[in-house]
């Protein structure tokens, strides 16, 4: 699957599809309804709300949707690292670890707000890598806060992110005052239009605004199988945190600046997930991105093809026996 994914072929658009379907069907055979947790803001018990109206708590709807988020997902994340050649060649190594990575965890195939968020910050990382080259930069900064700020509405603890943002703007641009200003600008902006909606539905109080912020550490995990998944997401991102920091000398400079901020990329992201405990491991979905990334270097950079089959191999097999025999 290595070979086939590492080169750039209009037909691996459509393996990528057979490769998710395969490890994600088990999606359909057993639905599950999303649950609301006291992290997930007002903009996502919106969405969830409108969802349940429309699909009277049928669980194998939102089974659909979440599908075609993470496949959608995979597609942006490899579209951007093929655009911005984050790898030295154009392949869909970073989509299919994507959907590897994204299967290791069962409860990262569940509709959830921070998979939500995870659409809007696989946007935003593209648009902060854009900044090197960009002309116009005001416009880029202001959409970005305003698409943090939209994610803090849907998981309040995405709050997070906002440390991204400043990161992207030392790292990919000199420093300019009105562009720290423009990008909280727009980050507070979907909180105006909430004031209002709070205002003329008589519910405008501090604690409907100010988040409640906590910080716990996450619980151990309960089975041997999270260890094995949690396992199967480390090494290889170890690996291939290795592999890119010998490659350094021989990137572009915006290409290695783009890795060092999805290195702060995943700090944010465990950050995510610090911030009042969940029940459950929906929330490190967050993490999913940088992961995926830095394990489709560990597939592509070394020369010795056998680790990485033995790796790739290992994860596809761990997913199916969670997900088909579990």
């Amino acid at each position: 699957m290595i070979g086939v994914f590492k080169q750039k072929s209009s037909i691996n658009a459509l393996l990528l599809f057979i490769y998710a379907l395969v490890l994600k069907f088990p999606m359909f055979l057993h639905p599950v309804l999303p649950v609301l947790h006291k992290e997930d803001n007002y903009f996502y018990r919106f969405i969830l709300n409108a969802l349940d109206t429309l699909f009277n708590d049928t669980a194998i709807f939102f089974s659909i949707i979440t599908f075609f988020l993470l496949f959608t997902q995979a597609t942006l994340l490899n579209s951007i690292c093929n655009y911005h050649r984050i790898l030295p060649k154009p392949n869909y190594l970073p989509g299919m670890a994507y959907i590897l990575v994204t299967s290791l965890l069962q409860d990262w195939n569940h509709f959830s707000a921070p998979l939500l968020v995870n659409s809007v910050m696989i946007w935003c990382w593209y648009k902060m890598v854009s900044l090197y080259n960009s002309h116009t930069s005001i416009g880029v900064v202001f959409n970005i806060g305003l698409f943090v700020g939209m994610s803090t509405l849907l998981y309040m603890p995405a709050i997070a992110f906002l440390v991204l943002l400043f990161f992207a703007l030392i790292v990919m641009r000199p420093f300019r005052i009105q562009e720290w200003f423009v990008g909280l600008l727009g980050f507070t902006s979907p909180y105006y239009f909430l004031i209002l909606i709070l205002y003329f539905s008589h519910q405008l109080e501090w604690k409907n605004l100010i988040p409640d912020i906590t910080f716990t550490l996450p619980a151990l995990p309960g089975s041997i199988w999270i260890t094995l998944g949690v396992a199967l997401l480390v090494i290889p991102f170890i690996v291939g945190g290795y592999f890119v920091q010998n490659n350094m000398n021989k990137m572009m400079i915006h290409v290695r600046k783009s890795w060092s901020l999805l290195l702060v990329f995943m700090i944010a992201a465990v950050g995510v997930i610090l911030i009042n405990k969940a029940g459950s491991y929906e929330n490190w979905i967050v993490t999913a991105m940088p992961f995926a990334t830095f394990h489709a270097a560990a597939y592509y950079y070394p020369n010795n093809k056998i680790l990485p089959r033995i790796v790739h191999w290992a994860c596809f097999i761990f997913i199916l026996v969670i997900n088909y025999f579990i």
